[in-house]
């Protein structure tokens, strides 16, 4: 069972780097961060990199829209520098709203986009010259990127929820960002994957499918509100996050909790919106149980084919989170 978290600066980004270290002691994998519309990710992955020894470092993701591909990879090589070769780039399209709305960018081409990107990206961390013709970019001056590189090249991880987009990630990344994707279907993920890589003539074993999961504590002392904690994230992304993702949920097999959340959303019923994602959805997507149980079904998604789970980071002081990490561990 392979662990990972998910964590962004926080209130006070030094408790965070805390935490993150406590994470790296007990060999937690790999620490992502997000930005969305937030402040930018990149500067805390610098903290991240020169303050841990061990734990891989990334992003959870970051858009192909509102950074150059060289702009990136400038950044990253830079990180990979300061982290010893330890970076993950996570990137994404993100969605129409935030592109066009927060940066300003059209949002056009999205996957072809995302494809351009990932080969402009390794070959500017390769230290190949930079020829590209492309339906989106245009570069023919050979540039390079001149640094002292600690190797050539830096994984790339996409987030994608389509089965086009999936497919096409198996066949140019090096793994996926999964979200919401219930643990009976990694399977059907996992084919969608190979597909994309088989026709890339790549390894489908080599792609690696990194699971965004989150997990609730049941001790008896607070279970209705671990409860509605659970349920909150599906609701959000149901209602509040454009088309997408309801209609993933619906392809998994959750048309009536979608319809029943979103038609409460529609009259305003934030209440019942967040009631209408069942049990049984919560269970399939998520995980929430004693810590034992929670060890366990973590356990149990492994199986199934999740080869790297991200957890969010455990809230509390980080004596506190210390000892949630290691209980997942045991």
């Amino acid at each position: 069972m392979r662990l990972g978290l998910l964590t962004g600066m926080g209130a006070d980004w030094r408790e965070t780097l805390a935490r993150v270290q406590v994470a790296d002691d007990l060999g937690y994998e790999l620490v992502v961060s997000p930005e969305a519309w937030n402040i930018s990710a990149l500067p805390f992955l610098a903290v991240l990199a020169t303050n841990t020894k061990q734990i891989r470092i990334g992003t959870s993701i970051v858009n192909c829209f509102s950074r150059t591909p060289a702009a990136l990879a400038q950044e990253f090589g830079a990180l990979d520098v300061l982290s010893g070769g330890r970076m993950v780039l996570g990137l994404g399209a993100s969605a129409e709203y935030v592109v066009e709305h927060f940066h300003g960018v059209p949002f056009k081409q999205p996957l072809r986009r995302l494809r351009e990107y990932v080969e402009i990206f390794n070959t500017l961390i390769s230290g190949q010259p930079l020829n590209y013709e492309g339906e989106i970019f245009h570069l023919s001056r050979g540039f390079r990127l001149e640094y002292d590189r600690p190797r050539d090249h830096i994984p790339v991880y996409l987030a994608a929820i389509t089965p086009k987009s999936i497919a096409q990630t198996g066949a140019i990344a090096d793994g996926l960002f999964p979200i919401h994707w219930p643990m009976h279907q990694f399977g059907e993920l996992r084919d969608l994957l190979a597909e994309g890589a088989r026709g890339a003539g790549r390894d489908p074993a080599a792609i690696d499918m990194a699971v965004q999961t989150y997990h609730f504590v049941l001790d008896g002392s607070n279970d209705d509100d671990q409860w509605r904690a659970a349920r909150r994230p599906l609701w959000h992304y149901i209602n509040r996050m454009g088309n997408f993702y309801w209609q993933m949920l619906e392809r998994h097999g959750f048309e009536a909790e979608v319809a029943a959340s979103r038609a409460a959303w529609a009259q305003r019923d934030a209440e019942g919106a967040l009631m209408a994602v069942s049990e049984r959805m919560v269970r399939e997507i998520e995980v929430i149980g004693p810590i034992e149980s929670v060890r366990e079904q973590l356990q149990e998604r492994a199986r199934l084919g999740a080869d790297l789970q991200l957890l969010h980071m455990p809230q509390g002081d980080t004596t506190e989170v210390a000892r949630h990490l290691e209980a997942l561990l045991r």
